[in-house]
């Protein structure tokens, strides 16, 4: 079994930083692209930003130039860097990985539980 397990999320004012962590554990051979989804109140889950393994990164265009994807692939883990927040960054964050848990296993999308940022004006 694998597991993505969050935490970073709280309350902060706008133009306040947060830093959300993710760490994959469980059966894990490969990890491929990792990212952060957020699903705001009432609409769809939308993707953040997104990081390969290689280190390549993707972001929402509402979030570049303030928000920072990273890795570390000893620890199996992806972070989300966010600074210069605003109310509409107000979501459930939602962690995502792309996992092989065996060699030779096609790789599998695995989701977090969420952790709830709210940005307050």
């Amino acid at each position: 079994q694998v597991q993505l397990v969050e935490s970073g999320g709280g309350l902060v004012q706008a133009g306040g930083s947060l830093r959300l962590s993710c760490a994959a554990s469980g059966s894990i051979f490969s990890i491929n692209a990792m990212g952060w989804y957020r699903q705001p109140p009432g609409k769809q889950r939308e993707l953040v930003a997104a990081i390969t393994s290689g280190g390549s990164t993707n972001y929402a265009t509402s979030v570049k130039g303030r928000f920072t994807i990273s890795r570390d692939g000893a620890k199996n883990a992806v972070y989300l860097q966010m600074n210069s927040l605003k109310p509409e960054d107000t979501a459930v964050y939602y962690c995502n990985a792309n996992i092989s848990p065996r060699p030779a296993i096609y790789p599998t999308n695995y989701w977090g539980q969420g952790t709830q940022v709210t940005v307050s004006s």
